[in-house]
């Protein structure tokens, strides 16, 4: 019999709880629901305003996996949406604006993807994002060397970034914006990206070409595009383990010298919080946002 919560006066049927999603961790369906509601707070806080895809992995991530941006079939009617544009024309998607929506989401076992952009001004940023991609053998204590670099760049245009892990291979780069139509941050970005390149051939390619890319970490600027979304702070990630995408300090992009020092999974996340507070909240505040030069 499917267990029936009531979580913030919404009534929500949770399913297959004891399911191991991570086998060599152990770690359950059940588990994945209670990550992301103890991490409500700062969670949601990302995910406020922001249309979201999904990367459901119901099965865990040796399963299928569903990318999916429209509102899922059996979606509840209290769930709130927002009308997006497509190139196919118009559609909606799931804002994730409360807890009870946000453990409806968990239930289905997902990763968070969301634009750049808030659902009241589709196309216009109000973030900078840089994703950094390991290509083998580099790692991402390649991906901090390249990082540092941009962080100083971006501050000679007066813009102040931030870190998190990607929860996968990588880690992101991200800054807070006056609102400015994705466009002319993509292009922004591309440019910061070349610079790279150029002042770090060794270590960087701003190109996707896969024959460019052993040893050396892809500064991916694509991802600011108004069609296109990232892994949202804090979401599970569907890989081996229940690593999270997680916000770091600029202490500990510097001092990495092993990709462990920068893998973190559900059961970390609680105690940074603890420690760190969010260190993406600087993300959330109008007024560090900047406009770009």
């Amino acid at each position: 019999m499917t267990p029936i919560t009531e979580v913030e006066g919404r009534r929500l049927a949770l399913s297959n709880l004891d399911k191991v999603l991570y086998p060599a961790h152990h770690f359950t369906k059940g588990e994945v629901v209670h990550y992301y509601a103890t991490t409500a707070g700062s969670l949601l806080a990302h995910l406020h305003n922001r249309p979201v895809s999904f990367l459901r992995f119901p099965d865990g991530p040796d399963g299928q996996l569903f990318f999916t941006k429209n509102v899922p079939p059996g979606t509840p009617d209290w769930i709130g949406t927002a009308e997006v544009p497509h190139s196919d024309g118009p559609a909606r998607q799931v804002l994730v604006q409360d807890l009870a929506t946000l453990v409806w989401a968990a239930n289905l076992v997902i990763e968070f993807h969301t634009p750049q952009w808030q659902a009241d001004a589709p196309g216009q940023a109000d973030r900078l994002v840089i994703d950094l991609d390991p290509g083998s053998p580099a790692t991402v204590v390649e991906c901090c060397e390249v990082a540092l670099w941009l962080r100083e760049r971006l501050a000679a245009d007066g813009i102040e970034a931030f870190a998190k892990t990607s929860g996968a291979k990588g880690l992101h780069l991200l800054a807070p914006l006056e609102r400015t139509p994705s466009a002319d941050v993509t292009a922004y970005a591309k440019r910061l990206a070349v610079e790279a390149e150029q002042a770090l051939p060794r270590l960087v390619t701003h190109r996707m070409t896969k024959s460019l890319r052993p040893g050396k970490v892809f500064v991916d600027f694509s991802q600011n595009a108004a069609a296109k979304t990232t892994a949202t702070p804090y979401t599970l990630r569907a890989r081996p383990d229940p690593a999270v995408s997680t916000p770091v300090t600029w202490e500990e992009v510097t001092d990495c010298q092993n990709p462990a020092q920068l893998h973190f999974l559900a059961g970390d996340i609680a105690p940074r919080l603890q420690d760190y507070g969010d260190l993406l909240a600087p993300l959330l505040n109008p007024n560090r946002a900047r406009a770009l030069p």
